[in-house]
This record gives structure tokens, C-alpha cells and sequence, in this order.
């Protein structure tokens, strides 16, 4: 077994073993602070993050895959000016939160955003001064050490959360779990590797590369900002802060899946593909597809018992305040599976160099979430802009697979294999769920539901 091999195969168990361990944390966390904080909270940070989240991809250079990525990502001036690069991002990046919170907290109509977003926006500029080192461990595959770290930090942030949520039932707990974990994660970065600190430092060439190599991954993550949160960015305008919320949730808890499958692609098959990118593509897409069945034929077992069953777990656990995602959950997470198929093979274009097809994919499917979003709303209200939002990222399939057979990288005939697989357990799942007398995963959809708010009141 060649030592590439093995480093992925290492690294996709601890990956995997860092994203149970993450969302053990995220699930346990998000269960008591549903039962102390108010769902119009969830909705109103979860708002929030959606410009926040914004100008970091607006203003995204791919540092972190250059850094992995390029032939010189292992010298000093390199990284030196990488790190320079970020610093000076994170200062353009709260300067622009600044600009727009009047703007946004006028066009929400919601006061408490003047000030909520300026004040996460302080993250940024903590994160700023974030070590290089977690970009050349994901290099070296290092997988074990960056696992650790993310997920000390998690659990400390956490905590923080959930004990100052216990105290005081506001939205300072969210606030205040984040700020310690921005802080945690600037100062440990800088001793993962020792003796390797970062310098402020300026090498023409290296920034002339990394821009070069950066100018489709900009446009791509630009991009991605407008078609992953085009649904906040428009349900927050229809919906109600609460009913944002409980989507959130939903959302939160059903995109579980397409998690782990970005872990794995950003720490293990990018980095892989890397190193194998000179090879001949027919010899390529062999090791590629080898690899990717093995992952995603328990991810379809997964998920499908995921699907099927999901609304359960809610109901049984949330207050009855959050009875509506139980419906949205099973919709949502079924949306994942055409999306996990492309975020795999999305990493291993950007791997051999083409990162275009990324930035395409994620334009139409902006376009298209625009366009159906409101018009399923409007037809079918709540039940209609969730299926639109599960449906809304096909373009970026289509996209990717042509992309692919552009690049003689193409698995459309394995993509159909593992959907009828996929198709098969969930269909025989839902008939025995039937059979036991649970039902269906969408019982719990109301008529208010199928009508728009604006409707109701006629």
C-alpha cells in the first residue's frame, strides 16, 4: 500500500471520528439551548451570520487551498505571505460588516442587528491573525492534530455557551460562545507547529501566485455565499423570525450528512488528489472512483434511515415549539444526497486545477433558488420554499458532471448505481415504517404550512 494511501485512508478515519465526536457536541448543545433560548433567537443570530458568512466568502481568496495546493506551500515567504494576505482581509472584512448593518437592519426591518452584527463581526478580526499551520497540517494530511484542535476548541466554545445560556436566557450565550472560540482558536494555531510562527512579510511572486491560482476560487466562493444562503437571505424577508428559527434547526440538523462528506473532501480527497494530479486522467478517475465508492455506499445506507426516520428523533427530544422540523428535516436531508455527490467531485476538480466549474455550478444555482424559493412559497407556502431549497443545488450537479467529463474525471454511471441504492433502502424503509404504523416523515405538515402568511390574513 503506498504511503499516499495510507495517509488517506488514516486520514478519512479520523475525520470521520472527528465529525461524530462534533456532532455529538453540536447536537447536545443545540438540544439544551433549544430548551433555554427562544427560537426567535435561533433566527435572529442564525440572520446575522448570513452577512457575516457573506463578506468572509465575498472577500475569499483560497489561502488556505493555495497554500495546499501550490509546489512552494512549504516555504517560509510563501506562507509569510499568505498570512499577511488574511490579516489584511480580516480588517476589509469588518469594515464592510460596518457598511451594510444599517442597510440590512433597515431592510429586515429588525433594530437589533445594529449592533449584533458589528459585535460578531469582532471574530473576524481575532481570526485574522490565524496561524498558517492548520492549512499545512491539512498539506501534510496531518489529519490527527488538526482534529484535535478543531475539537478542543468546539467543546470549549461550547460550553461557554451552554453555561452562560444556563445563567441568562439571551442571545449574549451564542455571542459569547463564539468570541472564546475565535480567541482559543488564534492563540493555539500558532503552536501547532513550533518554531514556525507567522511574519508579516511581502514575496511578489508567492502573492502573484496565490491570486492567480485564487481568482476562480473568489468568484467560486462569492458565489457559493449567494446560492447557500439565498434561502436565509429570502425566507428571512417571508418567514417569521421564529418560523427562521425552527428552519435552522431543520436545516442544522439534516445537512449532518453533506458534513461529513465536505470533512473528508476538504481533508483528505483534495489533499490526496494533489499529490496523484500528474497522473494520466484515465488512471486518475480509477483511484477516484475506487475511493469514493467505499464512502458513499454506507453514506446512502446512512442516510436513507436518516430520511426515514429523522422527524423521531425531534419529536421526541425538542419542545413542541419546534414540532415544524420535523416535516423540514426529512425534506432537507434528502436534498443532501445529490449534493454530496457533487461536493466530492467538486474537490477533486479543484484538486487537478479546475476551479471554474465550481464558480459556474454555483451561479445557476443562485439563479435557480431565486427563482424557486419564492415560486414554491407562493404555491405551497412553508412545505413548497423548503422543497425548493432542497431541490435548489441540482445546477451544481449538472454543472460538476460536465465538468468532469470535460476533464476525463466522469462517474455519471456510478452516480446512478449508488442513486437506485440510495432509492432502494429508503423506499423499503418508509414501506416498514408504514407497516409499524409511524406513518409518513411529513405528517406533521399543518395547513398553515401550505399557505403563504400574506394569504392567511385575506
Amino acid at each position: 500500500m503506498s504511503l499516499e494511501k495510507k495517509l488517506a485512508i488514516k486520514g478519512a478515519a479520523w475525520t470521520l471520528a472527528s465529525y461524530g465526536s462534533s456532532q455529538i457536541i453540536r447536537f447536545a448543545s443545540n438540544l439544551i439551548l433549544t430548551r433555554l433560548l427562544l427560537p426567535e433567537l435561533f433566527g435572529l443570530m442564525g440572520l446575522a451570520y448570513v452577512f457575516i458568512t457573506g463578506i468572509h466568502l465575498f472577500s475569499d481568496i483560497g489561502l488556505g487551498p493555495s497554500i495546499i495546493q501550490n509546489k512552494r506551500g512549504e516555504e517560509r515567504e510563501f506562507l509569510n505571505t499568505a498570512w499577511t494576505l488574511q490579516v489584511i482581509r480580516s480588517f476589509f472584512i469588518f469594515i464592510c460588516l460596518i457598511i451594510i448593518t444599517y442597510p440590512v437592519a433597515s431592510f429586515y426591518g429588525e433594530p437589533r442587528l445594529l449592533w449584533l452584527i458589528p459585535i460578531i463581526g469582532i471574530n473576524t478580526l481575532v481570526t485574522g491573525f490565524n496561524s498558517t499551520a492548520v492549512s499545512s497540517l491539512n498539506r501534510q494530511m496531518a489529519v490527527k492534530r488538526v482534529v484535535i484542535f478543531q475539537l478542543v476548541i468546539q467543546i470549549v466554545s461550547t460550553t461557554v455557551m451552554v453555561v452562560w445560556a444556563w445563567f441568562d436566557h439571551s442571545i449574549w450565550a451564542i455571542v459569547a460562545g463564539g468570541f472564546t472560540g475565535a480567541l482559543m482558536e488564534v492563540v493555539w494555531s500558532h503552536f501547532l507547529i513550533p518554531g514556525k510562527s507567522n511574519r508579516f512579510a511581502w514575496d511578489k511572486e508567492a502573492a502573484k501566485e496565490i491570486f492567480s491560482y485564487g481568482k476562480w476560487i473568489f468568484l467560486s466562493t462569492a458565489l457559493y455565499f449567494l446560492c447557500s444562503q439565498a434561502d436565509r437571505l429570502i425566507l428571512g424577508k417571508i418567514f417569521t423570525l421564529t418560523m427562521l428559527g425552527i428552519y435552522g434547526i431543520a436545516f442544522t440538523l439534516g445537512d449532518m450528512p453533506r458534513q461529513v462528506i465536505i470533512a473528508i473532501s476538504g481533508r483528505v480527497i483534495f489533499p490526496s488528489i494533489s499529490l496523484l494530479a500528474e497522473l494520466p486522467r484515465e488512471e486518475l478517475r480509477t483511484k477516484i472512483l475506487n475511493n469514493r465508492k467505499l464512502i458513499l455506499i454506507p453514506l446512502a445506507v446512512g442516510l436513507a434511515i436518516f430520511v426515514s426516520f429523522g422527524d423521531q428523533l425531534i419529536l421526541t427530544l425538542y419542545r413542541k415549539e419546534y414540532a415544524a422540523a420535523s416535516w423540514m428535516m426529512p425534506i432537507l436531508a434528502l436534498g443532501i444526497w445529490h449534493t454530496t455527490l457533487h461536493n466530492m467531485m467538486g474537490s477533486c476538480l479543484l484538486a487537478v486545477g479546475k476551479s471554474q466549474y465550481a464558480a459556474m455550478g454555483n451561479l445557476v444555482t443562485f439563479v435557480n433558488l431565486c427563482i424557486s424559493i419564492p415560486l414554491g412559497y407562493h404555491l405551497k407556502g412553508n412545505l413548497g420554499a423548503v422543497i425548493a431549497v432542497a431541490l435548489g443545488d441540482l445546477p451544481t450537479y449538472a454543472v460538476t458532471n460536465y465538468g468532469l467529463w470535460k476533464e476525463g474525471l466522469t462517474c455519471f454511471w456510478q452516480d446512478i448505481q449508488l442513486t437506485a441504492l440510495f432509492v432502494g433502502v429508503l423506499a423499503t424503509l418508509i414501506c416498514c415504517r408504514v407497516a409499524f404504523g409511524l406513518g409518513l416523515p411529513i405528517d406533521k405538515i399543518s395547513p398553515v404550512d401550505l399557505i403563504p402568511i400574506n394569504q392567511l390574513f385575506q
